[in-house]
């Protein structure tokens, strides 16, 4: 770690009885605990060279035991130990953040404008019940709620996998993640959603045999009677008089 809270009132307090080179060495003993988030080895010699105090081991070995307590092969302090911990929960939840931030970045330029919740309408807000606007925000607010019910965590991986499938169901990924707040769902398959039937290329599966109807136009074909020929005459001079 880079950081520690050097609590100067306390500090003051613990050491007023050591001599400005015992201060200097247990501050290089704090200083390497913190900058390893490990407690020190019980190894004097190694702990001597590292703080730059080879001739004075045993003013090392005055300080770890008066400020130190030793378990084990190592020397462990309890502030220390308490602001490693801080720090390292600090750095984790900084990084989460992070990874959360960047898959709704990622999502943003996958997505356009406002997600319709209602319906499908076409206007750029839908409005719930109590007229409030729903944004694909709510939605990935939701997603997460859910996700954290089931102890999950909002990854690029489960992203991916529930874009994947919103196209083979041909809808778009923040359909896809509605689904998945409206059932509890921490995962999306395409076969969850009933395939959009294409009325203009679905065609009708043939019977076997011949269409009856093609069958009664070519017998009435052949049944018909030739038009006589006066007809003929009469609608051929209808037709030139009009």
């Amino acid at each position: 770690m880079h950081y520690y809270q050097h609590h100067i009132g306390d500090f003051i307090k613990d050491t007023a009885f050591l001599t400005n080179e015992e201060v200097g060495i247990y501050l290089k003993l704090l200083w390497l605990y913190y900058d390893t988030e490990n407690p020190l080895p019980n190894d004097i010699y190694i702990l001597s060279m590292k703080i730059n105090a080879r001739d004075n081991e045993d003013i090392v070995i005055g300080i770890l035991n008066m400020f130190f307590k030793l378990k084990g092969e190592y020397w462990y302090q309890r502030r220390c130990e308490i602001e490693i911990s801080e720090y390292q929960s600090l750095i984790n939840d900084k990084s989460k953040a992070g990874k959360a931030s960047a898959v709704k970045r990622a999502l943003n330029k996958r997505s356009t404008g406002v997600e319709q919740v209602l319906n499908r309408c076409t206007t750029d807000v839908q409005l719930t019940m109590n007229h409030e606007p729903i944004t694909k925000n709510h939605i990935y607010m939701d997603f997460e709620k859910v996700l954290k019910a089931k102890n999950k965590t909002l990854t690029d991986t489960l992203i991916a996998s529930i874009q994947i499938e919103a196209e083979k169901a041909n809808i778009t990924l923040d359909d896809a993640i509605k689904t998945c707040c409206a059932r509890g769902w921490t995962t999306f398959k395409a076969e969850w959603i009933a395939p959009k039937v294409d009325i203009i290329h679905q065609t009708v599966p043939s019977k076997p045999g011949r269409d009856p109807t093609l069958v009664k136009l070519e017998n009435d074909a052949k049944n018909a009677v030739a038009m006589p020929d006066e007809v003929k005459a009469k609608f051929k001079m209808i037709k030139n008089n009009g």
